[in-house]
């Protein structure tokens, strides 16, 4: 049960990062700062892991794809309310990751676990209905969706190909930490810089529960298989909710509260199968 539980925290935490994320200013420079964050604070770990030998391409993949992830993600945030896009941008990712997973690599999986991704992604695609999204919105968001699934396979079995799991790890965040900042420094000619300065409070906190929660999910994609562990991630698109009640003052809705309860009913199927 441990990589469950790793997972279901993981979701909770990644939903108060995107939280402060989407609460920033400027996009590009609360998400430069959580990465470059997460990366300077990692980085003395590397004098204590190995080098990611038989992982290196699955490292480079990862970062090509986190860099459409985040810039897709940014366009999202951007053009919709955190309420709007989150669940559709993390929706997706189950469904395509299991598709993926057990469609073509043929992962086992049972029918309870098949039924629980179908139930959580149906249920979070059903909170995205309640608000509205223009179609500029809809295509970010399913586009971090499809680069949520894509990363999470690909990062499923570069941990898994690494001699450690901490070597992986630490790796991912440092080389991710820079891929960011030189990122989206060029995208905007270096103003993310200067708003950088306005924000880094907020960001360096997120930075550091980026690395517990994307920590924790590789820890426990390291122990078990990716569609259902990755679907119970989703999980967290309860806190997002909270988030958007208590802190944003929306209200919940018979159908919302159903698709809550659907979600939970999709974890249960996933734990019992």
């Amino acid at each position: 049960m441990l990589a469950p539980a790793l997972m279901i925290a993981s979701g909770s935490i990644h939903a108060v990062v995107n939280g402060i994320v989407k609460g920033g200013r400027d996009k590009m420079a609360s998400r430069a700062v959580t990465d470059g964050a997460s990366a300077v604070m990692i980085l003395p770990a590397i004098a204590f892991v190995a080098l990611p030998t038989g992982a290196w391409v699955w490292l480079v993949l990862s970062m090509a794809i986190h860099s459409v992830y985040l810039y897709a993600l940014i366009r999202a945030y951007q053009v919709a309310d955190f309420s709007a896009a989150y669940p559709v941008l993390r929706g997706t990712a189950p469904a395509v990751t299991a598709l993926v997973t057990i469609g073509f690599m043929r992962e086992p999986a049972s029918l309870a676990e098949i039924a629980g991704i179908a139930l959580i992604a149906g249920a979070m695609f059903t909170l995205a209905s309640q608000r509205h999204l223009g179609t500029a919105a809809l295509r970010w968001s399913l586009l971090t969706g499809v680069s949520i699934a894509a990363y999470t396979v690909i990062d499923a079995h570069g941990v898994r190909a690494a001699p450690t799991t901490a070597s992986y790890i630490v790796w991912l965040f440092v080389f991710h930490g820079v891929m960011v900042v030189v990122m989206f420094g060029l995208l905007s000619r270096g103003a993310i810089f200067a708003a950088a300065a306005q924000q880094w409070k907020p960001g360096v906190l997120a930075g550091a529960l980026s690395i517990l929660t994307y920590g924790m999910a590789l820890v426990a994609l390291s122990l078990g298989p990716t569609a259902p562990l990755a679907a119970l991630r989703e999980t967290g698109m309860l806190t997002a909710l909270a988030i958007s009640v208590f802190a944003l003052g929306e209200r919940v809705t018979m159908v919302r509260a159903a698709a809550v309860v659907a979600i939970f009913g999709g974890a249960a199927l996933i734990l019992a199968g």
